[in-house]
């Protein structure tokens, strides 16, 4: 039987209050409230077509005649029914009598599966992984070769952190999850000497690389000197590079990176924030941003260039593994996405987590979300951008705060998380987008369901085939109670390393920063981890991180996941939620080299004992 697919945006999406950690009743004041149903309400003459979902292989009853326009250029005459034989995919339905049009979205009853999936990998964070030919950071041919490594251990697939582009210019967003764009991929991670035209005749950038390598030696990552190094050899290349070499890699043709690569050269001559950038060059659209673009030309190209450099060092190390990407929940609200598609974007708010049981007092991740509304109008055209991209070579992703394809939590600009309250989100047209660009990747879908989850966030999940995602710091069972359909670990970037919970150092830092971290909660974690693996007071960090595997490696998950931090019993978490200058954040290097890990016998030792699970 066919489901209702059809979601309005009405002014009920608000929850008027929410049930908090405790049970009790929580209700925003009602100046939100009235910001956000202002947020939500359309404008008076917004026309623009909107959207209907179907499920692939249901006829469905339509009210008139319409000629329906499908993805590939035909044509239908429709009379009382949409027929069950429609390809999914993006069509359009034209009402014969009003003219009005509507995308139709034709979806797949679930996303692409992993059901046979029985694997484990490695999580990294790419720019922590350096080698000796690294520029200071980890970037994509130290992807290919951890990949090669990882599947010469027996690893199936490889996690990685989003590879989003971060804004133009100094200083360099260091966090994945603030991104300028999630359409563009982060130019640090290119590999310079094997950019197209780098070993060219004529073309010296060994003094740069030279100055490169140097930042091997230090334990932070200088994302600033690494983004001047980088530019100045890649601009060398493209000086040098003859006319015939500068041709558009397909792929920067699509109108994301176009609108990325623009943005690009508008920044660098623009500095600060685009709201505040000369008034005609505020929307893409205006007459003002069309001179730009044909007076500057070569600057654009030249971002394209470097965009379509990343996307084939990417497709490499695709070859090796099956890669999957990491898609952050929001963007950066001064960034090229938020320029781009800033109707389709929730101005005057920003999206965190309520207070609870580990924040008393919320959090505010600062980023933009679609505008529920005005994302339909849009026939959702920027979220299936998103997602492709996101999806690109790789054969899964892993979507940050899965539940807010559902709800997310709206703070208002500048206000503080308990100012703020739940706002729905039309759930079943998203995730239908989800299995239909799952398919057309043949990748599958992990949803990070941390935190407050809706039980029917897991319910729908389970029922489209998306991987749940357990962590062993959250779980109160022990991992052989994992469900199949989910992604096993131990932590993420997010949380304590094994070492760091067994040495104290972590609650330690905590303390020094002046957080205030639930003591008893911290105490019961490293309880649990000495009965979990039997080993008491006094035991070496790595003898329990080789535990703490052997322990994972009982769960029946689809794919158990390491990580190099765990596997080289560091200490330090790679992020500390809540802070922001009290700690190296998304900057510290491993202490290891690409090379030295590949060489060290307790990565090997997890990956023995995760390959060789029951």
């Amino acid at each position: 039987m066919a489901r209702k697919r059809r979601q309005p945006i009405e002014a009920d999406a608000i929850a008027s209050g929410y049930l908090d950690h405790e049970g009790g009743w929580r209700e925003p004041p009602e100046e939100t409230l009235r910001l956000f149903r202002t947020i939500l309400q359309p404008a008076s003459d917004d026309h623009s077509p909107l959207t209907r979902s179907i499920t692939e292989g249901t006829a469905t009853p339509i009210a008139m005649p319409h000629e329906l326009h499908l993805e590939d250029g035909s044509r239908l005459e429709l009379h009382d029914h949409i027929p069950p034989g429609i390809p999914t995919g993006y069509h359009e339905l034209l009402d014969l009598e009003t003219g009005t049009r509507t995308r139709l979205i034709v979806a797949p009853e679930r996303c692409w599966s992993a059901a046979r999936l029985r694997t484990w990998g490695w999580a990294a964070q790419l720019y922590s992984v350096r080698s000796h030919h690294s520029w200071g950071i980890g970037d994509l041919r130290d992807l290919r070769d951890l990949a090669r490594w990882s599947s010469n251990l027996g690893a199936q697939i490889l996690m990685v952190n989003p590879l989003h582009a971060a804004g133009a210019g100094r200083p360099r967003q260091p966090s994945p999850y603030f991104p300028s764009s999630r359409c563009a991929r982060e130019m640090l991670y290119l590999r310079i000497e094997e950019v197209e035209g780098a070993s060219e005749a004529g073309v010296d950038i060994d003094s740069i690389a030279s100055a490169g390598r140097e930042l091997n030696d230090a334990p932070i990552i200088d994302r600033d000197r690494i983004h001047d190094l980088k530019m100045a050899a890649l601009e060398r290349i493209w000086n040098a590079s003859a006319r015939d070499r500068r041709r558009d890699h397909p792929l920067a043709e699509a109108a994301a990176y176009e609108g990325f690569a623009l943005f690009a050269s508008l920044a660098e001559a623009n500095p600060g924030p685009w709201r505040a950038w000369p008034a005609g060059l505020r929307r893409p659209d205006g007459p003002e941003v069309d001179r730009w673009r044909q007076a500057h030309g070569d600057r654009i190209a030249f971002h394209r260039w470097v965009q379509s450099q990343l996307d084939h060092q990417l497709e490499g190390a695709g070859t090796e593994i099956s890669l999957i990407t990491d898609l952050a929940i929001g963007v950066d609200p001064d960034g090229a996405d938020a320029w781009l598609w800033q109707e389709q974007f929730a101005s005057g708010v920003t999206v965190g987590a309520p207070p609870d049981e580990f924040n008393s007092a919320g959090q505010n991740w600062g980023v933009l979300a679609f505008d529920p509304f005005r994302l339909d109008r849009a026939g959702y055209e920027p979220f299936i951008q998103t997602v492709r991209t996101a999806l690109r070579h790789s054969r899964g992703m892993r979507f940050d705060h899965v539940m807010g394809l559902w709800r997310l939590f709206w703070i208002p600009e500048g206000a503080e998380p308990a100012a703020g309250t739940y706002v729905r989100y039309p759930a079943t047209t998203l995730l239908d987008i989800l299995a239909i660009e799952s398919h057309r990747a043949a990748a599958f879908i992990v949803g990070e369901d941390l935190g407050t989850v809706e039980t029917v966030v897991r319910e729908e999940m389970a029922r489209r085939d998306m991987l749940s995602y357990r962590v062993f710091w959250f779980e109160d069972v022990p991992p052989r109670d994992y469900p199949q359909q989910a992604v096993a670990t131990i932590t993420n970037h997010d949380l304590p390393t094994i070492a760091g919970v067994w040495s104290g150092k972590d609650l330690r830092a905590q303390t020094d920063a002046g957080l205030e971290p639930d003591l008893v909660a911290a105490e019961r974690v490293r309880l649990r981890l000495s009965e979990s693996t039997g080993l008491g007071e006094g035991a070496p960090a790595k003898k329990i991180v080789q535990e703490a595997y052997r322990l994972l490696a009982t769960a029946p998950s689809a794919i158990l996941t390491a990580t190099l931090e765990d596997a080289l019993a560091v200490e330090e978490r790679t992020n500390q939620p809540g802070t922001t200058d009290e700690f190296p954040n998304w900057s510290r290097a491993l202490p290891r080299t690409l090379e030295q890990i590949m060489a060290a016998p307790e990565p090997r030792a997890i990956a023995t004992t995760l390959a060789r699970r029951p």
